[in-house]
Protein backbone atom coordinates (compact mmCIF):
# COMPACT_ATOMS: atom_id res chain seq x y z
CA UNK A 1 0.00 0.00 0.00
CA UNK A 2 1.39 3.37 -0.85
CA UNK A 3 1.18 6.82 1.34
CA UNK A 4 -1.63 8.88 1.01
CA UNK A 5 -1.14 11.57 -1.98
CA UNK A 6 -2.53 14.36 0.29
CA UNK A 7 -0.11 13.74 2.88
CA UNK A 8 2.67 14.10 0.19
CA UNK A 9 6.10 12.28 0.60
CA UNK A 10 7.97 11.18 3.89
CA UNK A 11 10.88 13.01 4.73
CA UNK A 12 12.72 12.84 8.22
CA UNK A 13 13.11 16.69 9.30
CA UNK A 14 17.11 16.15 10.05
CA UNK A 15 17.71 15.16 6.50
CA UNK A 16 16.17 18.22 5.04
CA UNK A 17 17.93 20.11 7.69
CA UNK A 18 21.38 18.64 6.50
CA UNK A 19 21.05 18.75 2.79
CA UNK A 20 19.97 22.15 3.07
CA UNK A 21 23.22 23.10 5.05
CA UNK A 22 25.11 21.37 2.61
CA UNK A 23 23.79 23.34 -0.66
CA UNK A 24 24.78 26.40 1.63
CA UNK A 25 28.28 25.27 2.09
CA UNK A 26 28.78 24.62 -1.20
CA UNK A 27 30.90 21.25 -0.16
CA UNK A 28 30.64 18.34 -1.85
CA UNK A 29 30.79 16.23 0.77
CA UNK A 30 29.04 12.86 1.96
CA UNK A 31 25.96 13.39 4.00
CA UNK A 32 25.56 10.85 6.25
CA UNK A 33 21.82 9.59 7.27
CA UNK A 34 20.34 6.86 8.99
CA UNK A 35 17.12 7.61 7.69
CA UNK A 36 16.40 4.49 4.82
CA UNK A 37 12.89 5.21 5.08
CA UNK A 38 12.80 8.83 3.87
CA UNK A 39 12.14 9.92 0.18
CA UNK A 40 13.98 10.83 -2.12
CA UNK A 41 12.86 14.83 -3.00
CA UNK A 42 14.34 16.94 -5.81
CA UNK A 43 16.35 19.47 -3.97
CA UNK A 44 18.61 16.34 -3.12
CA UNK A 45 19.32 15.89 -6.60
CA UNK A 46 23.29 16.56 -7.04
CA UNK A 47 24.30 15.27 -3.14
CA UNK A 48 25.70 12.39 -2.09
CA UNK A 49 23.96 10.87 1.00
CA UNK A 50 26.16 7.75 3.11
CA UNK A 51 23.22 6.23 3.69
CA UNK A 52 23.46 3.39 6.96
CA UNK A 53 22.61 -0.11 5.84
CA UNK A 54 23.29 -1.84 9.31
CA UNK A 55 26.82 -1.87 9.24
CA UNK A 56 28.09 1.13 7.30
CA UNK A 57 26.91 4.14 5.15
CA UNK A 58 26.98 3.00 1.36
CA UNK A 59 27.68 6.21 -0.40
CA UNK A 60 24.62 7.00 -2.88
CA UNK A 61 25.16 9.98 -5.37
CA UNK A 62 21.62 11.51 -6.23
CA UNK A 63 20.47 11.63 -9.80
CA UNK A 64 17.17 12.84 -11.58
CA UNK A 65 16.28 9.16 -11.69
CA UNK A 66 16.05 8.40 -8.20
CA UNK A 67 12.91 11.13 -7.07
CA UNK A 68 10.28 9.63 -5.22
CA UNK A 69 11.97 6.29 -4.50
CA UNK A 70 13.17 5.43 -0.72
CA UNK A 71 16.84 6.06 0.05
CA UNK A 72 17.01 2.21 1.67
CA UNK A 73 16.29 1.10 -1.91
CA UNK A 74 20.09 1.79 -3.03
CA UNK A 75 21.72 0.71 0.48
CA UNK A 76 21.17 -3.03 0.09
CA UNK A 77 21.28 -4.74 3.90
CA UNK A 78 22.45 -8.30 2.91
CA UNK A 79 24.77 -9.59 1.08
CA UNK A 80 24.31 -12.70 -1.10
CA UNK A 81 27.09 -15.10 -1.65
CA UNK A 82 24.77 -17.57 -3.92
CA UNK A 83 23.21 -20.65 -4.04
CA UNK A 84 24.71 -23.36 -1.94
CA UNK A 85 23.38 -26.20 -5.25
CA UNK A 86 25.42 -23.64 -7.22
CA UNK A 87 29.23 -23.82 -5.31
CA UNK A 88 28.58 -28.12 -5.77
CA UNK A 89 28.29 -27.44 -9.58
CA UNK A 90 30.95 -25.60 -9.80
CA UNK A 91 33.34 -27.80 -8.34
CA UNK A 92 32.44 -30.98 -10.86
Amino acid sequence: MSRSVWKGPFVDSYVLKKAEASRESGRNEVIKIWSRRSTILPQFVGLTFGVYNGRKHIPVNITEDMIGQKFGEYSPTRTYYGHAADKKAKRK
